[in-house]
């Protein structure tokens, strides 16, 4: 099988999960035996389609414009036995990558004027199309955000798509914390390509896999995303800023305190450390939480706890400043901006149980 995998993303260095995604199917396909070339659109030179109809009129076949379209993907593209389709969800379609893309194999149809059994006007083909499979990744965590793409690509390709293959959550599903159902998906999105490589389709629970949820509670998963958003426009930097400089969101309430540092624990750092870590705040944000560590599990509940291991006393808005990294934690203690009672050495060892891992 002659595969022809194109990716629309314009992200590059590690940024896109449309690429993560197209890149595990790809693996998938390799390994069962298919030949595939990955094209990355943003770096070709598309130009739009004029609609002059030079294709269908003045040089049959053949597009008025010379670009890397003409000369190179084109080609491919009549040769291939299957494209593999992968774009971000923009607007709720495709981006506009791929769509410049499918504008220009028009040259692969006639001018002349048929009906289809199904009673449809259409183009009779010069050339036989490739099968297709699409693929696309979106934040929001429902899968129903797909349905007007779906829509579209089955109007489009009809018994030559062969498998949709859609990741709902994707910026989430590649955050810390997120590391064994990541691993799960990616299995299964290489399964998925061994299956489209041996069966021409994807199986049922293949794709249920691929669509796992990540959370349980959309409530959840939208407090983390506006802290996020809020924190990228507080600080000014763009996503991708964000993640080069490492920055975390910064909780502005109890419970995104708790959600956040649950989510930046580092179990192999935790080790077999057994321990209870009271926080109780003050300022803008007053109120006690606790944080149960054991053997590389944590939990996190509001109220006091009756025997913690250490207790932290700090304005909320001081332990923020250090949790985000705008303030220096042992200098504000020796400052006495906060105080700690108990095991001192467990707050040496915080390094090592919160952060990347």
């Amino acid at each position: 099988m002659k595969v022809l995998a194109l990716n629309s993303s314009p992200r590059g260095g590690g940024q896109s999960k449309t690429e993560w995604m197209l890149d595990h199917l790809v693996e998938g396909m390799k390994s069962a035996g298919a030949e595939v070339e990955k094209i990355d659109l943003r770096k070709k030179k598309i130009n739009y389609c004029i609609g002059c109809f030079t294709c269908w009129s003045k040089t049959p076949g053949q597009c008025v414009h010379k670009d890397d379209m003409s000369a190179e993907l084109f080609p491919k593209f009549i040769a291939a036995d299957l494209v593999i389709y992968a774009t971000p969800l923009y607007h709720f379609t495709v981006n506009a990558q791929i769509k410049a893309f499918i504008e220009r194999t028009l040259p692969i149809l006639e001018p002349f004027v048929i009906k289809k059994e199904d009673g449809r006007s259409s183009h009779p083909l010069r050339h036989e199309p490739p099968d297709a499979v699409w693929l696309s990744v979106a934040g929001f965590p429902e899968l129903s955000v797909f349905d007007q793409l779906s829509h579209y690509v089955k109007f489009m390709y009809k018994d030559r798509l062969l498998a949709e293959i859609y990741r709902p959550a994707a910026e989430t599903m590649m955050s810390t914390g997120k590391e064994v159902v990541r691993n799960r998906v990616a299995e299964a999105v290489q399964k998925a390509g061994r299956e489209l490589v041996e069966n021409k389709s994807v199986g049922a629970e293949t794709l249920a896999k691929i669509h796992q949820p990540i959370s349980e509670k959309s409530e959840s998963f939208k407090g983390l995303a506006n802290l996020y958003w809020k924190t990228c426009i507080a600080e000014e930097v763009t996503p991708k800023e964000f993640e080069k400089k490492s920055m975390i969101p910064r909780p502005d309430s109890l419970e995104s305190f708790m959600a956040i540092i649950r989510l930046g624990f580092n179990p192999e750092g935790a080790g077999q450390i057994q321990a209870i870590m009271q926080f109780c705040f003050s300022g803008s944000v007053e109120g006690n939480c606790y944080l149960t560590i054991d053997n590389g599990l944590i939990a996190a509940e509001e109220g006091k706890n009756q025997n913690p291991t250490v207790t932290i006393q700090a304005p909320f808005d001081l332990w923020m400043d250090i949790m985000t990294g705008k303030a220096d934690g042992q200098e504000m203690f020796f400052q006495e901006k906060y105080t700690v009672e108990g095991d001192f050495e467990l707050m040496l060892k915080m390094g090592e149980m919160f952060g990347k891992k």
